[in-house]
């Protein structure tokens, strides 16, 4: 049972970036490697009578569950609120369910290995889709470009905690073209944050840092020489609405605070940010009666009030705190998961990614990781007194 649940954990997260293409095979076939994980996981605790690794992160993730519950009872009417309470809380569950299993059988580089794997299929896809098929930015197996550079930007960082460091150039340039040709600017920072916290913190050296920044030089004078056209027409497109973008999210943004504001205990229900922006937003935008809030602190906060953002924001705080106990400890892989981390809040600030795995499987890791450490320095205590 435990290979079954390396393999269904893995498959969990490197699928992840994957998810247009599976929908293209069938609608549901996404939900299948989670959906037998918790089953798989559950069987397993059942058989072997365990419960699993006790962590605040548990009890925090069962407060934000009945959050997301009673603010779906309280807003029942609103036409969006059964729908995403629906895909909220599974990202809950596979949160907690991925904690444990990671914390037990599935060995942290395995997951984070599969995160790297999965977002490296995803870069592949995005280049075919703009070099191939003529897209004006890279989409691939996600329809948003801006989705897509949250996957390759977020998986960059944990290159440095995989030991092939052979790949880790070839691999990290396929990844960065990747994420360059969406033209996501907010990637683009996040990325830029990721990696300035990799420099500070001694993750990695200027010399890679050179060594990158050279590679995606001569892949940026090839697109230049061999798809000059297709980059051309690109760039034209995304100047052409980089303007509107600014402002349609500054209306958003707006929004969202003034939903946060009037709604503070329980918001407007989970998906309530695109049935209230028309009145929230004074019909600001009439092509767009439904949309996001591109920002996940505001939509979550907006939709779910002050307690469901307080719940996110503390599972992320656990998160780093997490890392940062297990870094001094000597494990150097929790750097490159800091720096992912850091790379998908910064991305989140202009998109909503609360319905991506990332940022959860992220969580996860982090908190095994703490675990690892803590049953680790038991065992010492043992034998030290035996």
């Amino acid at each position: 049972m435990t290979w079954l649940l390396r393999v269904l954990a893995c498959a969990t997260v490197l699928l992840a970036p994957l998810e247009g293409y599976l929908h293209q095979v069938h609608p549901h076939l996404a939900k299948v490697a989670p959906g037998l994980l918790i089953v798989s996981w559950a069987a397993q605790r059942v058989r072997l009578r365990q419960l699993p690794a006790p962590h605040p992160l548990h009890a925090l993730l069962a407060l934000f569950a009945v959050v997301v519950l009673v603010s779906s009872a309280v807003h029942a009417g609103d036409p969006f609120a059964l729908d995403y309470a629906q895909r909220f809380l599974p990202f809950l569950l596979i949160t907690a369910v991925l904690v444990d299993v990671v914390a037990r059988e599935v060995p942290v580089r395995a997951v984070l290995a599969a995160a790297v794997g999965g977002a490296l299929f995803a870069a592949v896809g995005a280049l075919y889709s703009l070099v191939v098929d003529g897209e004006a930015r890279a989409t691939g197996p996600l329809e948003d470009p801006n989705d897509l550079a949250y996957f390759l930007v977020v998986a960059l960082p944990l290159l440095i905690a995989l030991p092939a460091r052979r790949f880790l150039l070839p691999v990290g340039a396929v990844l960065a073209a990747g994420a360059a040709a969406t033209f996501s600017r907010g990637g683009a920072l996040a990325l830029l944050c990721a990696g300035v916290w990799l420099v500070v913190r001694r993750g990695v050296s200027m010399r890679v840092v050179a060594a990158m920044v050279g590679g995606l030089a001569v892949i940026g004078l090839g697109a230049v020489v061999f798809a000059g056209p297709v980059l051309d027409r690109a760039l034209a497109e995304k100047t052409h609405i980089a303007a509107t973008n600014v402002d349609t999210r500054e209306l958003r943004w707006q929004a969202a605070a003034r939903m946060m504001a009037d709604n503070p205990v329980l918001g407007v229900g989970p998906g309530g940010f695109r049935s209230s922006y028309v009145a929230a937003s004074r019909n600001a935008e009439v092509d767009e009666q439904s949309p996001v809030a591109h920002n996940i602190y505001l939509e979550i906060g907006a939709e779910l009030g002050l307690p469901g953002l307080a719940c996110f924001l503390g599972a992320v705080a656990m998160a780093f705190v997490a890392t940062e106990r297990a870094l001094r400890a000597g494990d150097r892989s929790m750097l490159a998961v800091q720096a992912s981390l850091i790379a998908a809040l910064v991305a989140s600030t202009f998109l909503s990614e609360q319905y991506y795995l990332p940022i959860w499987s992220l969580v996860a890791v982090a908190i095994a990781a703490g675990l690892r450490l803590e049953e680790s320095e038991r065992d010492a205590c043992l034998a030290r007194h035996q």
